[in-house]
């Protein structure tokens, strides 16, 4: 029993305010103690935004703790991921329970108190910051600031797109709100002003921000770098801003929740004054509060101050998991139930419908998914790969009603428009589009699609090839979280020609190969693109970044050369020696690929036995068996050409020591195609040379 209240734990008829105090403070204690035991992580906002929490979760969040990927609950994000005991305090008390990855609930704890004892150790469920998949009734994961408010916006365009596909009269399926609880980090960080800006251009009313405005950062006092009026700006964006002068205004919070909900036109931003790590009257607005353990003294002062016992440690009282269970845990199983109810009568009057929701939210295709997909003849002149890319691209997405997107302001040029009757433009006043348009908003472009497909909605974005610079925090987070998201970039190389260096893509390549769990796919011709879109649409938890050309790109008679299908296995044999085995290999990319193929046919003309290798993606290949990739590249031949317009970097594990690297050591120039790749050495010309030169010389 908890004497300090005067109550004991089994009592169930204590007023309302003791029991909300109670449970606010145990989400202060925990948050405190796992900190402390951890000897490590943030306090201060667990314990100053507890009553937030306490509040949208108990009372307004929809949300059945026992399926906690049911579609239409209301999605809680926090965006100020280094507060993440925050988060697994209140998955605790709600009794929240594990899913795994075919979708099945286990029954289990998601966070259980020895996880959260845990906090910060090795294979907790409680890492140091909130991990999509690791931990279920996690949204996203978040710690990159900004990352959170962003993805938030996401989810609040897949709810709106999903309603208009799937609802129909008396059957309401999707009308989800989605909750991100953002701090001063968030609102410094630029991708969330890009984010909230196309917010407020789409009038997203289920979208609600909780801005914790503690005037408290990393350094200290946010006067030093941060002094903005930030509700106009909101303004500005055409948001409704609310303010709550105190967080542990549990009235004040209610009121203002309740305007978020009657707000139907616009999003809602709600800023709420709060004092890092109150209850510890000498550690208000500290950077230690903030940032370090409070210490075992400072601990019992606190806890002292709460009413808590002093040396009680992860103590849960048993009102409170009651008190949650009769709240936020009663009422989203009844919403959940009811809508399951809903939906078997829906499969009856839609089965269509029916069909497609249970397919996106379980990352299945529809059937029929490929059919009608293009196959182009050969064609010396051939298609730029954006050109064929987009061909085979409107037809996949007519296949696949949830697969939408757009582009930062730039799909003309990336050929990304969806132009099928009935494709439509994604707008405030026409929430079914399937064309987004993120305007120039990279940054944020990227980390929205991640929310669309955390929502479960197959989304892609585009852009040019060199801006993947500012997309680059996003596309790490969707490989970390497994979601499969389509990056599709354009304009890959120094074949952007005119544009000069500052448009052209260099180091790029490489270092999207460097991101673990990340997929690069550079198609060397039309009928590759089309078999690069089949394996892209079967990935169920893996992002990609398709690399596509400006310039064109012959299609290659594949009644002569290997089929296209071999893109599957991220390299195959395109070309090989006749009567016996190749003496040298070229190796190559995307629009380099047709070199290597002049190259091989000029070398058989002088006795030199070659192999053309298309390496479409070094990531598919590195999963193939040794066997496989062996056969493909074998071991014992050691004269090796690679040709990629792109840095050279990495090469070396497929050409070895004695091979040879053709590619770009220097940022390029500006100048006609043509001129650039005479001077950069992208010829079939060049490329014989080399695969003569590695004859010549002996193996190191």
């Amino acid at each position: 029993m908890l004497k300090t209240f005067g109550i004991s734990t089994e009592e169930t008829t204590m007023k309302d305010e003791k029991i909300d105090q109670l449970s606010i403070n145990t989400i202060r204690t925990l948050s405190m103690d796992a900190v402390q035991q951890a000897n490590s992580g943030h306090p201060g906002t667990p314990m100053a935004l507890a009553p937030v929490v306490y509040c949208l979760w108990q009372e307004f969040l929809r949300f059945d703790p026992d399926d906690p990927i049911w579609p239409n609950r209301d999605r809680f994000v926090l965006s100020v991921g280094h507060a993440s005991m925050l988060l697994y305090s209140i998955l605790h008390l709600c009794g929240v329970k594990s899913v795994n990855a075919k979708y099945e609930s286990l029954g289990e704890p998601s966070v259980s108190l020895d996880d959260i004892k845990n906090f910060r150790q090795l294979d907790s469920k409680c890492p140091g910051h909130p991990e999509y998949r690791w931990t279920s009734g996690i949204e996203t994961t978040t710690g990159p600031l900004g990352q959170g408010v962003a993805n938030s916006v996401g989810m609040a365009i897949a709810a709106q797109w999903q309603a208009k596909y799937f609802n129909r009269p008396n059957y309401e399926m999707f009308n989800y709100d989605v909750y991100a609880l953002c701090g001063d980090g968030d609102m410094m960080e630029g991708v969330s002003s890009e984010a909230a800006s196309l917010a407020g251009h789409l009038k997203l009313s289920n979208l609600c921000w909780i801005y914790d405005n503690n005037k408290i950062t990393i350094e200290g006092h946010t006067e030093w770098a941060f002094s903005e009026d930030v509700g106009t700006r909101f303004l500005g964006y055409g948001w409704n801003v609310l303010r709550v002068g105190d967080a542990n205004d549990i009235e004040m919070l209610r009121r203002a929740f309740k305007v978020f909900k009657n707000t139907s036109d616009r999003p809602t931003l709600i800023i709420v004054d709060s004092h890092i790590a109150w209850g510890a009257p000498n550690k208000q607005d500290t950077h230690a509060a903030h940032g370090e353990p409070l210490g075992e003294e400072e601990i019992k002062l606190t806890k002292r101050n709460y009413g808590w016992p002093e040396d009680a440690k992860f103590l849960v009282p048993d009102a409170v998991r009651q008190h949650f269970h009769n709240g936020m845990a009663k009422r989203g199983a009844t919403l959940r139930e009811n809508w399951m109810a809903k939906f078997k009568d829906y499969e009856k009057q839609f089965p269509q419908l029916a069909d497609h929701l249970y397919k996106m939210q379980h990352r299945q295709l529809p059937d029929g998914w490929d059919k009608d997909l293009p196959v182009f003849p050969a064609d010396p002149k051939g298609l730029a790969s954006r050109d064929s890319s987009g061909k085979v691209l409107n037809v996949l997405a007519k296949n696949v009603p949830w697969l939408i997107g757009g582009a930062a302001d730039l799909a003309p040029s990336t050929k990304t428009r969806l132009t099928f009757d009935g494709a439509g433009d994604f707008t405030a006043e026409n929430y079914v589009g399937r064309n987004f348009h993120f305007g120039v908003r990279e940054h944020a472009m990227a980390s929205i699609i991640n929310g669309l497909a955390l929502s479960k909605v197959r989304a892609f974005g585009s852009g040019f090839l060199i801006f993947s610079d500012y997309a680059r925090p996003a596309i790490r987070l969707a490989a970390i979280m497994e979601v499969p998201v389509i990056h599709i970039f354009t304009h890959d190389s120094i074949g952007v020609g005119e544009d000069g260096p500052t448009h052209q893509p260099i180091e790029h390549l490489p270092s999207l190969r460097a991101i673990p769990g990340l997929v690069t796919l550079r198609p060397c011709d039309a009928n590759e693109v089309t078999e690069v879109w089949r394996v892209i649409a079967q990935l169920r938890h893996v992002p990609v970044a398709l690399i596509l050309t400006r310039q064109a790109l012959p299609t290659l008679d594949r009644t002569k050369y290997a089929s296209a299908a071999g893109v599957q296995k991220g390299a195959y044999v395109l070309a090989d020696a006749t009567g016996g085995n190749p003496d040298v290999l070229l190796l190559g990319t995307g629009s380099e690929v047709s070199l290597c193929v002049q190259a091989y046919e000029q070398l058989k003309t002088e006795g030199i036995k070659a192999r053309v290798v298309s390496m479409p993606s070094w990531e598919l290949f590195e999963q193939q068996s040794q066997e496989y990739r062996d056969s493909v590249i074998p071991p014992d031949v050691s004269a090796r050409v690679s040709i990629e317009q792109a840095s050279t970097f990495a090469w070396e594990r497929y050409v070895g020591r004695r091979g040879q690297s053709i590619g770009m050591k220097t940022f390029g120039a500006s100048a006609p195609l043509k001129e650039l790749q005479k001077k950069f050495g992208f010829t079939a010309e060049n490329v014989a040379a080399a695969a003569k030169n590695v004859l010549k010389n002996p193996a190191v």
